[in-house]
């Protein structure tokens, strides 16, 4: 073996004990973890539901229906829909909700902007703040389905915690196949990682299909002003924006009884846009330890997929590659039989070596067209 390849191999050997040891510190703190519970407290928080909507005429309905199947008090929420620019009937499926229930109402971009954006939904959202009536705004997305007791949890949180921030569980809805499993699999991950560092004050991260804060706060620090010309980061983007002006004041919603479902891609071009639109952000990150933590990582699965590569040029590293892919798969399964345990989805557990050299490949490419920074999402080309 060269010197080349020595170098090589223990620079590989320092990153893989550098992943063992982060998602052994995500194990640790998952396990420190506390569902919260459900008090008898009177609820007291008065919501402004925010769902921005483009083409959603087959989800909308469904997201307001387990809305209203809650019993929190119609007088402490509304709900405002934000249409963006749909072309399909979901304008008509909130008219007719507004019909029956005074608290929902719908809003159309197209009255407040008439220039191209490259932020659509970030808009959506400003427009909805400053339409809204009520002291804490709840974003979700309108292919969404909420427990029942959604917005009470949401309640007894605010009302038990000194917090202006609040992230909470999102969850793809169980199906079946290749790429429903692997959405699963993939997402849960995100979910586990996401309530381990919050609740450890370690970084931001959240999921803008269930988060929560208080109005004069997105006010207070401008909304999205700085960050509202990048297409995606709704969520994270804002959430730092937050914890920087407001440290020790985010929180984290850890129950079963507050997860968010939503529906997973149903094709490979969607689900890569959707991952490229999400790796799209990864740049603007002011959160240092976000940024290194996802540089890390990808630098793990890159150097995974070179030593592979070489693999077929070198026979002998076949063994150093094989024993590397080992540990890495260790540790992470051992991250999610405590994450699936509780969010009760075991099923998946029995695919996840199985999927694991997929995920790798799919890492790096999401993460490197991620970068190039042009994607496809709902019929929009973005930059």
């Amino acid at each position: 073996m060269g010197i080349a390849e020595t170098v090589v191999l223990c620079v590989a050997s320092l990153f893989i004990a550098g992943y063992l040891l982060l998602l052994y510190t995500y194990t640790h703190w998952f396990q420190k973890l506390k569902s919260f519970k459900l008090s008898a407290a009177r609820p007291l928080t008065s919501f402004t539901v925010v769902i921005p909507a483009r083409n959603e005429a087959l989800n909308i309905g469904n997201c307001l229906q387990s809305i209203f199947n809650g019993s929190y008090p119609e007088a402490l929420f509304e709900v405002i829909v934000v249409d963006d620019y749909s072309d399909d009937g979901t304008p008509s499926v909130v008219a007719a909700w507004t019909l029956r229930h005074p608290n929902v109402r719908g809003v159309a971009l197209k009255d407040y902007v008439q220039n191209p954006l490259n932020a659509y939904k970030k808009k959506a959202i400003e427009i909805a703040v400053a339409e809204s009536k009520h002291d804490w705004i709840v974003t979700t997305d309108a292919d969404c389905v909420l427990p029942p007791e959604w917005l009470h949890y949401y309640d007894n949180f605010i009302q038990l915690n000194d917090a202006c921030f609040v992230g909470a569980p999102v969850l793809f809805k169980s199906g079946k196949g290749f790429l429903s499993i692997f959405q699963q699999l993939d997402f849960i991950t995100l979910q586990g990682i996401t309530a381990a560092s919050v609740s450890a004050g370690f970084h931001s991260m959240c999921n803008g299909a269930n988060l929560a804060y208080r109005k004069d706060v997105f006010q207070a620090v401008g909304g999205f002003a700085g960050i509202d010309a990048v297409a995606s980061g709704d969520d994270m983007l804002l959430m730092h924006k937050i914890s920087t002006a407001y440290p020790g004041k985010t929180g984290y919603l850890f129950s079963r009884n507050a997860v968010a479902e939503t529906k997973a891609e149903t094709s490979l071009k969607s689900f890569f846009n959707q991952r490229i639109r999400w790796a799209s952000k990864s740049t603007f990150y002011s959160d240092k330890k976000v940024k290194n933590v996802l540089i890390f990582v990808y630098a793990v699965n890159l150097l995974l997929t070179g030593l592979f590569c070489a693999s077929f040029f070198h026979h002998h590293l076949w063994y150093y590659f094989l024993v590397f892919l080992a540990l890495k798969a260790a540790v992470e399964f051992i991250f999610l039989v405590f994450v699936t345990s509780f969010f009760k989805k075991r099923a998946l557990l029995p695919y996840f070596f199985v999927l694991q050299p997929f995920h790798i490949i799919y890492t790096v490419a999401a993460g490197f067209f991620g970068l190039m920074g042009s994607y496809s999402w709902k019929g929009r080309t973005v930059k």
